[in-house]
């Protein structure tokens, strides 16, 4: 479980994290929701320990985040920023194969080469391997890179907006087989995202962040109730229920 108690976070004069308390249920899909501004991307940062904190504590199973060594810290934790882009020319084979850098220090053994065809695989990338990842579409591009992370092989998985730049259908799809990977692997997926019906439809479990703190968190059929969301975004909403998921319009 990773549990967070009373984080500060402050750009400037500004408070982006207030006294924020937290706790995340291990092995469930869990999506940080709200409006922009409130501290959903500065969360993950801080519970990946690539954002410095002015005060409060995270704590990844049990033990406080500035106790893990940063190799042991990277084969249980793995984290794909906003903002990620490799500007040297890589193929999908090569990035993927970075994923195991925590494991193996660059001398691959079989047991890596292992993992990385199975993140090859997973991803239905072993067709274009060998190509470079500038030369790849947004969709094709963002399963590399998560991929790599899959090859990575850690319990915690935190995704900053993976369906930014991705159509309908490949959104839809990548939230499939992050659905798909929870529940045969056991991961814990943590993903910040927009999209309240993607997270309602995928996730097991909502963080809803307003002004720097946790106004709301639960089960998704808790959370996706038109007063609870109306509090949030100070907008009407109308909840249905859709094939067993809850879904939301807005006006």
């Amino acid at each position: 479980m990773i549990k967070v108690e009373k984080i500060n976070k402050r750009y400037g004069s500004h408070l982006v994290l207030k006294d924020l308390d937290l706790s995340i249920p291990k092995g469930k899909i869990v999506s940080i929701i709200g409006p922009n501004g409130s501290g959903k991307s500065t969360l993950l940062g801080a519970i990946s320990r690539t954002l410095e904190l002015q005060s409060g504590l995270v704590w990844i199973d049990s033990v406080e985040l500035a106790m893990w060594n940063s190799n042991e810290l990277a084969k249980r934790l793995a984290i794909m920023k906003q903002s990620e882009n490799i500007d040297v020319k890589i193929t999908v084979n090569d990035l993927v194969s970075f994923g195991r850098f925590p494991h193996s220090k660059g001398r691959l053994t079989e047991f890596d080469f292992q993992k990385i065809e199975e993140a090859l695989a997973y991803f239905d990338l072993q067709s274009i391997r060998n190509r470079y990842i500038d030369e790849l579409s947004g969709g094709q591009k963002q399963r590399a890179y998560i991929a790599s992370i899959f090859a990575q092989d850690t319990d915690y998985i935190l995704l900053d907006e993976p369906l930014n730049n991705l159509d309908i259908k490949y959104a839809s799809d990548l939230l499939k087989l992050l659905r798909r990977m929870a529940d045969t692997f056991n991961k814990t997926i943590i993903l910040v995202i927009h999209d309240i019906n993607f997270a309602s439809s995928y996730s097991d479990y909502l963080i809803l962040l307003k002004d720097g703190v946790v106004a709301e968190a639960g089960d998704v059929s808790e959370i996706m109730k038109a007063p609870v969301l109306k509090r949030i975004y100070d907008l009407d909403f109308k909840v249905i229920e859709v094939d067993g998921k809850r879904i939301c319009t807005y006006y």
